[in-house]
Formats: C-alpha cells, sequence, structure tokens
C-alpha cells in the first residue's frame, strides 16, 4: 500500500486531530505493524480514511441525485416508455436464461 501511495503526486498539509482519534489511529498502525508484514505508516492510514470517506460522500450524493429522479414526474414518464419499448425483450432474456438454467440443471441430473 506504502508503494502505491508514495508513487503519486502529494501535498502537504497541517491537520488538527483530537486526541483521542489521532491515538486511536496510531493504536491501530503500531497494532498492523507488530501483526502483519504491511507496512502501514499514519500517513497512510490516514489518507486511506480520506479516500474511503470521499467515496463514501461521492456515494451519498450520486444516491440523492436518483433519490430526486424518483419524485421527477417527467423522468417518471420517460421511465415507463422505455420500460413498455423493452418489455418483449426483457420476457424473452428471461425465457432464454430460464431454458439454459433448465438445461444446466438437466445436464447435472444426468452427469449424477
Amino acid at each position: 500500500m506504502a508503494s502505491a501511495l508514495a508513487s503519486r503526486e502529494t501535498r502537504a498539509t497541517t491537520v488538527r486531530l483530537p486526541r483521542p482519534v489521532y491515538e486511536q489511529a496510531k493504536q491501530f498502525v503500531d497494532c498492523e505493524k507488530r501483526n502483519t508484514a504491511t507496512f502501514l505508516s499514519l500517513n497512510d492510514f490516514f489518507v486511506t480514511a480520506i479516500q474511503a470517506y470521499v467515496k463514501l460522500y461521492r456515494r451519498r450524493q450520486i444516491d440523492a441525485a436518483f433519490a430526486t429522479m424518483a419524485e421527477d414526474s417527467n423522468y417518471q414518464k420517460e421511465a415507463s416508455l422505455l420500460a413498455g419499448e423493452f418489455e418483449t425483450s426483457d420476457w424473452d432474456a428471461l425465457r432464454l436464461g430460464e431454458d439454459r438454467l433448465t438445461e444446466e440443471e438437466s445436464s447435472l441430473a444426468i452427469a449424477d
């Protein structure tokens, strides 16, 4: 993990952390150093934690955008029209999938 982080362009910054947060993070990193062969620095820990939070935050933004679509009558109308246009092909795809599954089950039963 450290080599992947080191190969990226970085910016130095100062962050003020509540002491309990710092102590917990340091304790986790120290424990990882003792119990695994993986090198994890305190910096790596914070970078990974921030990346995870940014990913979660982006996901929440995407979810919020989709939530507004659920209340958008124009979107609902368009989605309904599209679903109607693909209804026949959707049923055909489902039937083909079920046929293949049945064939696989039959071949397994014969093999037993």
